[in-house]
């Protein structure tokens, strides 16, 4: 992989595009959880790319390319959120709501991770669906490892106890 970019830097286009085709899931993944149509998230990674190829000089350690082009990534969806600034449709619940639906697990889903705040939402999409360690996130984010390993934990405790209010679980303290 190293060596796949530096020959990129170097100006090498095959290896460039080589570099894209094996992180292109990766950006797709990460570029739908962040926005919500697939037009937005073709311009995001298009973008994306043609950013990546242009300042593909200035990346100094060629082991942090997924997160530099993460980070990219990132930034270009933020943008076009803003620019958008798009509301969410609402989905007829009763007109789906079937139990091994897939799609409706991945809406709900996608529901949770959208109640938690951008902070944990963040730490939690790049940790568990793009795959970055906690060093990769932290660096990406310019946050110390404790700030993230706090954020995953504070974001799975809040997702168990949304997650046991849908399910009627009441929850109590027992004093010894």
């Amino acid at each position: 992989m190293k060596a796949l970019v530096k020959k990129a830097k170097s100006g090498d286009g095959e290896a460039f595009v080589q570099l894209i085709k094996q992180y292109e899931n990766v950006l797709y993944r990460v570029a739908s959880k962040y926005l919500n149509h697939d037009e937005d998230v073709a311009d995001a990674m298009q973008e994306t790319i043609m950013t990546a190829f242009e300042k593909l000089p200035t990346l100094k350690k060629p082991e942090y390319f997924n997160t530099w082009i993460c980070k990219i990534l990132i930034n270009n969806c933020n943008g076009l959120l803003k620019k958008n600034n798009r509301t969410v449709q609402l989905v007829d619940m009763e007109s789906i709501r079937e139990k091994d639906n897939p799609a409706l697990l991945k809406m709900e889903l996608e529901e949770e991770l959208s109640s938690l705040n951008a902070d944990y939402r963040t730490a939690i999409e790049l940790y568990y669906i793009v795959g970055m360690n906690i060093k990769e996130i932290g660096e990406l984010l310019k946050e110390p490892e404790g700030t993230i390993k706090s954020r995953l934990s504070r974001a799975k405790a809040i997702l168990r106890i949304n997650h046991d209010k849908q399910k009627g679980v009441i929850g109590y303290e027992q004093r010894v």
